[in-house]
Parts: C-alpha cells; structure tokens; sequence
C-alpha cells in the first residue's frame, strides 16, 4: 500500500507472510488479464503488458507463472472479464484515501468498500472528492544495495529517458516520471541492467497529514487492512503521515 515513497515501508512490504504474497500475486495477475486482453500477449508490441511484468518480476514473482498467467489470458476468449473501479472517500481524521479495483462484480466491489471505510469510522466521497490531493505519477524506486551504477549516472540515465525528477534516500533513489513516460525510463532502466524494487504509475499524496490521536490511528488502520484483505482491491493510496 502505497504511504510515504521511502524504501523502508517497501522492503516491510515484501517482507510481509505469504497471505500478503499471495494477494500481489493475485494482483498481478488479473492486471496481466486485462493487458493480454486490451492489447494482446506479446509484450514486444504490447507496452502495458511489459509494465506489468515489470511490476511482477520487482515483486518476485516466478518467470514460469508469469507466462503461465499471459498464456492463459490469450487463450481463454471466456476467462472473466475485469473492470477497472476507484472510489475515494475519508478516513478519521480526514484523512485521503483512494481505492483502486478490478472487479467481475462492481456491486460486491463496493459493498465490500463501503464496508471496509465504515467499520473505521470512515465514510465513501463522491468521483474527485480526494483525488485532487494527489499526483498521479510513474514512481521507480532503486535498492541502492542492488545497483551497481553511481548516484550521478543513474540521475543522468533517468532524466535523459524522460524522468520529471530523481531523489537520493537513504538506502534507495526515488525516481519520478510523467504516467506517459513511465514506460520509456522504466525500459531505458532496465536496457542498462538497473534492479529496481518496484515500478509502477501511482498516486502520490501532495501532502502528508499526520494522526495523533490513538483511537483515529487504530480505526484507520482497520480500514487499511480489510481494504489490503479484499482480493478485489489493486491498490490503496492514502495522505496519512505514518
């Protein structure tokens, strides 16, 4: 789930049990669906196809299912059908949250949702009532363990491929594109052999709100967790300063 871009909350991420792998996995997966089925199961010619092997082989996920997933979406003509949902709405305190959904059932989706903010005593918005607090934006992040190149020529090697912006951590680079460029600096990284810990077009908060209160703290962390629990849901993104 996405919070501040700082590697640390995405090695604890990849870290988590194998419930929590299984879900990217499944994630992943009927991303891979929806890609074969918009744009066919070469990634030669398919440029959200490559996107989201990307996104699965920086998540570990094995070569094998990967094609296994692509083969079976390019034969199934009657292999259900995704659609993509988003709600938005506020959690205690305010703050911001969008929930990003592929879904064979809209009304489960959002019944599931809607359940998800009120058990945390949130409530669900309308269409752009949060999202305005937030840039979408290409995110690559780099291990620095990982990468062999120096600090400079990975800046330059991004900006040069289309790169809005390159950050230094410490103990990762944060490199920021326009979601139209993703895919080109996403591909000029890894022609140079560059590792990156995840890569993806996300919403970034433009600013941080932070929870001091522990009932608030505890209920909008329910709410996060029912949401990363339901198989539906691709993706969180929330202003919550952790």
């Amino acid at each position: 789930m996405s919070g501040h871009s700082k590697f640390a909350n995405i090695k604890h991420k990849k870290e988590k049990n194998d419930a929590a792998k299984g879900k990217i996995f499944t994630i992943i997966g009927r991303e891979i669906a929806v890609a074969v089925k918009e744009g066919g199961a070469d990634p030669a010619n398919n440029s959200r196809l490559r996107d989201v092997i990307a996104k699965a082989k920086a998540n570990n996920m094995p070569n094998d299912t990967i094609d296994r997933g692509i083969k079976k979406a390019a034969g199934d003509a009657n292999s259900v059908n995704y659609e993509y949902v988003s709600y938005e709405g506020y959690g205690p305190g305010g703050i911001a949250i969008i929930v990003d959904a592929l879904t064979d059932n809209k009304n489960r989706t959002a019944a599931n949702v809607r359940s998800a903010f009120t058990k945390g005593s949130g409530s669900i918005g309308t269409q752009g009532c949060v999202s305005y607090m937030f840039d979408k934006k290409g995110q690559i992040i780099v291990d620095k363990e990982e990468c062999e190149m120096e600090a400079d020529d990975l800046m330059m090697l991004a900006l040069d491929a289309g790169a809005e912006d390159f950050s230094e951590e410490e103990d990762s680079f944060e490199i920021i594109t326009d979601p139209d460029d993703f895919s080109a600096v996403r591909e000029a990284l890894e022609k140079e052999g560059v590792a990156m810990a995840e890569a993806e077009v996300t919403m970034i908060p433009q600013n941080y709100v932070a929870l001091s209160d522990e009932t608030s703290v505890k209920n909008l962390q329910r709410t996060l967790d029912l949401l990363d629990e339901d198989d539906d849901v691709q993706a969180v993104y929330h202003n919550w300063d952790e």
